[in-house]
């Protein structure tokens, strides 16, 4: 069924000698997806798009294009355009030569060429510096030259490796703004490797969270901050990052931090249905409800230190010898002091501690009103 898909990964593998950087990936991507490939370093994303042009050979599996097995195929036959993170550009070549270049070489229509290179200078606001060379210009300049030379040869996949990594966030914000634009006015195939998760929730329509080599979720901005799969999303996706507390379920509650908390029965049931009994507790800072003293059903602990963000605060709680975050618009007493926090229940996260996944959320278990009552 790989067949439907723009880009198919049909347990690819990829290893330099005996070290395996790519471990049994299976990736559909369909035709004209926005699809970020998100990770720390190291963990595979840039080998996967590599791949894909065929810079990077493949160990083992299949990759297909349109249909097609491309494992063998030469990256000039693949119909691509790589957008790489230093640019790459022609340093004495003009602006315009360096993005009509890849036309000239395959001779293509002059009357073509000079259309395609005006829309791409008026896409990308480069008119004023057709004529400079690359040391002229500034960093996010470079950056759209650069952009406008793939743009230029209309393949029907784009790619691009961290290509915003250079600049500054200010001008990280107005070239993302100009990536999505791009794309819906060609709605190419767009897959876009970066490390920068605001990047990835802005820019992608899906994104593919990798480690170690290995896909973790692959799913919508929405779903992989607000429903991760296993342990891994959480912690990676979202700063300050998830706090995740062990908790052991134990007749209608959670044992966590040497505390009990009584759970809802909707996620009791859950608990119940999974089989599993050895959690781990996931909630965001953003998610914590902070009060002054001990509360009914939460969780106490001692204030240590409140950071102003400017616009929110972010305290940090100490709970025996763990520490929660809780992102807040104010703090309700000193730092010393006592405070209790309640969790969201529904934007509360439980995860097996054995296998890492995510047991679900209730919503999702459409026979919870069936089982046997806790």
């Amino acid at each position: 069924m790989t067949e439907q898909y723009s880009i198919a990964f049909d347990h690819v593998e990829k290893a330099y000698q005996k070290t395996r950087v790519i471990e049994d990936l299976n990736l559909f991507i369909p035709e004209g997806e926005r699809l970020i490939l998100l990770g720390p370093s190291g963990c595979g994303k840039s080998t996967t798009l590599r791949m894909i042009a065929g810079l990077e050979s493949i160990t083992g599996g299949e990759l297909r294009m349109n249909g097609r097995r491309v494992n063998e195929v030469p990256s000039g036959k693949r119909d691509v355009s790589m957008v790489f993170q230093n640019y790459a550009l022609y340093p004495h070549m003009t602006v315009r030569d360096n993005i009509t270049y890849a036309l000239r070489v395959h001779r293509m229509d002059r009357a073509e060429m000079e259309k395609r290179y005006q829309k791409a200078l008026e896409i990308l606001n480069l008119e004023p510096y057709a004529q400079r060379k690359p040391r002229e210009l500034s960093g996010g300049q470079r950056q759209r030259v650069a952009l406008a030379r793939a743009l230029v040869k209309q393949s029907r996949f784009l790619l691009l490796d961290e290509p915003l990594s250079n600049l500054d966030a200010q001008l990280r914000g107005q070239a993302r703004k100009e990536l999505v634009r791009i794309h819906e006015l060609y709605h190419q195939t767009f897959v876009y490797v970066t490390h920068d998760q605001v990047e990835a929730m802005t820019v992608g329509q899906r994104i593919a969270l990798m480690d170690g080599g290995r896909l973790q979720m692959i799913d919508t901005p929405y779903h992989v901050y607000n429903r991760p799969a296993n342990l891994f999303t959480a912690r990676f996706i979202g700063s300050p990052a998830t706090n995740i507390m062990d908790a052991d379920w134990n007749r209608g509650g959670l044992e966590l931090l040497g505390q009990r908390v009584e759970l809802p029965e909707c996620w009791n049931r859950l608990v119940c249905a999974s089989g599993e009994t050895e959690l781990c507790l996931g909630i965001r800072p953003e998610h914590i409800c902070l009060k002054a003293g001990p509360q009914e059903n939460a969780v106490c602990g001692v204030l240590q230190y409140v950071e102003d963000y400017g616009n929110k605060l972010g305290a940090y709680v100490a709970v025996g010898d763990q520490e929660i975050v809780c992102i807040c618009q104010s703090v309700p007493c000193a730092p010393g002091e006592t405070v209790s926090f309640t969790l969201d229940w529904e934007r509360m996260h439980l995860f097996s501690r054995a296998t890492t996944c995510s047991l679900g959320y209730p919503e999702e278990l459409p026979v919870w009103k069936e089982l046997p009552a806790v």
